[in-house]
């Protein structure tokens, strides 16, 4: 009971365990580590390794690979059908969703027309605060400095939704 010159049973033990491993690093990619990063690829390596090293050939790995695909693709079928992989997905995803008709707004994503534009802080910028500039109300950010409320400002930067303010000089 020999392949090569490792006992099989050292042999069968050692793929069970890179198989094993590699579950559970791909579980911790997916469920605790986010993104499909470094644990994920291991694992699935050391899935694939653990595969090839009990098969005798390359080609009964690549079988056993095939078989594996398959079953996989079966479970989640019928986890489909069967409603229990929405129930799970539901545990893992956020399923609230953020309306307009209740309130919810996305920032407008072009503020380059109140670069140079001066304005008054409506409240305390320490950095931040609300400004208003030609008639809006606006969060705004200073350059770093502390403005008072109802002090002159002007746009000085605009960098994707965040307005950078400086205290108006001519105050």
């Amino acid at each position: 009971m020999k392949k090569g010159d490792v006992n099989l049973d050292v042999f069968v033990g050692i793929s069970l365990s890179l198989i094993i491993v590699g579950i559970i690093l791909v579980i911790l990619e997916i469920f605790i580590i986010p993104g499909f990063g470094v644990s994920g690829i291991i694992g699935l390596l050391m899935m694939i390794g653990g595969v090839f090293l009990v098969a005798d050939s390359f080609a009964e790995g690549v079988v056993y690979l095939l078989i594996i695909l398959i079953m996989a693709g079966l479970l989640i079928y019928i986890g489909y059908k069967t409603g229990r992989l929405k129930k799970l997905w539901r545990k893992v995803t956020l399923g609230e969703k953020q309306r307009t008709e209740e309130g919810f707004v996305a920032p407008k994503t072009d503020y380059k027309h109140y670069l140079g534009k001066t304005g008054k802080a409506l409240t305390l910028l320490r950095p931040a605060g609300t400004a208003q500039i030609e008639g809006e109300r606006v969060d705004v950010v200073t350059d770093g400095s502390f403005i008072p409320k109802d002090s002159a400002i002007k746009v000085i930067a605009v960098e994707g939704t965040r307005i950078i303010v400086s205290r108006e000089e001519n105050e």
